[in-house]
């Protein structure tokens, strides 16, 4: 019997406890720092480490760690698929950080016979699957009557499988669109808000500068009223990170984080496919989280509006128990694939019209590259080498496999997050703020 090699100890931030964790067989316990001091010393009891599972005997830990690797696949074999279509890469907003900017608009423009063989294609390939569609861009959601009786098209004929739409856009136009959401079966519509008016107009504005905040406003309190699911963004970074809180009250006061029809992500700014002209704005994940955590603390409020993840924290902090074994992070090719209107079928949303990411084509012929195919679809943890051993790597998966090749030019290295110091944060931020509630 001897430690379990999925065991993740550390001290909780800002405390005198430490926590231990292990994800494997999705345990966790807060711990006295003398408890802490007599595990490294080997003066605490064995019986009780062995009976809630740190201690193991390490051929039942490599049965284990099969059975829930075996489980893992099994599940994701059945699992819904998220299928982008890209309506077109042009767009109304000229922001700064916009990973497609240097992409080319060519290959003729969003037709009828596309989005026919497009659904011609899912029949065939994802046949049996549950799944469905996410509009995506560039901007799918551009004005003009040529361009929103093609989108009426796609939702006609999702409707006509009992396929559910989503769209991801930056919001401006949706009152334009509103009818026709209406009637569509629609899953969310992601909308990004960086800030109050004047953070975000400085960072997402029209191509001819005007700003677009009070727009989009509009547009997401059209599309709740009207009981459409909002997933409302923020992409953070230096820039505007400390207007969180501001952010945060301004959807209190809007009574947009009351309604059951919203939710909200952050999302971090960083370099995909081109090197940005301030690199200084861009924060690594650790850093963005603890700014995170340190606005947390002192604003409180901000958690009405988003509860960060922090690796499995929040999970844990809303659930009481840790999610089953993440054994690969990257849904490409797996859960998600992306089609664009030029015919061309794509890993991801972060590869999706990059040259050279194609790994086949839906129109006008019918083609696939089985070896790129093949490279996406099997790298999971045990593929890549950095990985096998890493204590850490059922929590992180392995990290996104566009970013590790963009590092690396390889699909099977390791993009690897900061699971120990995200879980030293969150528990801190869930944990401890519960004790200082009670307390109080």
């Amino acid at each position: 019997m001897e430690f379990s090699g999925f065991n993740i100890f550390s001290r909780v931030k800002d405390s005198d406890k430490y926590f231990i964790i292990n994800s494997l067989y999705g345990i966790a316990d807060i711990i006295e720092s003398d408890t802490y001091t007599g595990l490294l010393n080997g003066n605490l009891s064995r019986q009780e480490l062995i009976s809630r599972g740190y201690i193991v005997d390490p051929d039942y830990e490599k049965a284990e760690f099969r059975n829930a690797y075996l489980r893992f696949v099994d599940e994701r074999e059945s699992d819904e698929i998220q299928l982008f279509f890209v309506t077109g890469y042009n767009c109304n907003f000229g922001c700064y950080y916009c990973y497609q900017s240097e992409y080319i608009e060519s290959g003729g423009s969003l037709n009828e016979a596309v989005i026919d063989s497009f659904y011609q294609y899912i029949d065939l390939a994802f046949a049996g699957r549950r799944k469905y569609i996410t509009l995506f861009g560039g901007e799918p959601l551009m004005p003009g009557k040529r361009h929103r009786s093609l989108v009426e098209r796609i939702i006609e004929k999702a409707a006509e499988r009992d396929i559910d739409i989503a769209v991801v856009t930056n919001g401006y136009h949706i009152a334009d669109y509103i009818n026709l959401l209406k009637k569509a079966r629609i899953r969310e519509v992601q909308v990004t808000l960086d800030g109050i008016r004047d953070v975000h107009d400085n960072r997402r504005y029209l191509k001819n500068g005007r700003g677009s905040f009070d727009r989009i406003v509009k547009g997401i309190d059209l599309l709740l009223n009207n009981c459409i699911p909002v997933n409302l963004r923020v992409v953070v970074d230096r820039d505007n990170i400390l207007g969180l809180p501001d952010l945060a009250s301004f959807a209190i006061d809007r009574g947009w984080t009351k309604s059951p029809f919203m939710s909200t992500q952050l999302g971090r700014n960083y370099e995909l496919h081109e090197c940005q002209v301030n690199r200084e704005r861009l924060f690594s994940r650790l850093e963005m989280y603890n700014d995170i955590y340190q606005l947390i603390i002192k604003h409180p409020h901000i958690r009405e509006f988003h509860k960060p993840a922090f690796s499995v924290a929040r999970h844990l902090s809303e659930h009481g128990e840790l999610p089953p074994p993440m054994f690969d992070s990257c849904p490409g090719t797996k859960t998600e694939w992306a089609f664009d209107f030029t015919g061309n079928i794509y890993a991801c949303t972060a590869t999706v019209g990059k040259k050279g990411e194609e790994l086949g084509q839906f129109f006008p012929e019918r083609f696939m590259y089985d070896e790129r195919i093949e490279q996406w679809s099997e790298r999971d943890i045990l593929s890549i080498k950095e990985c096998r051993d890493c204590n850490l790597g059922v929590l992180c998966g392995g990290g996104c496999a566009a970013v590790a090749k963009n590092r690396t030019g390889m699909h099977n290295s390791p993009d690897c997050r900061p699971v120990r110091e995200l879980l030293e944060l969150g528990i801190s931020a869930y944990f401890r703020q519960e004790e200082i509630d009670n307390e109080q």
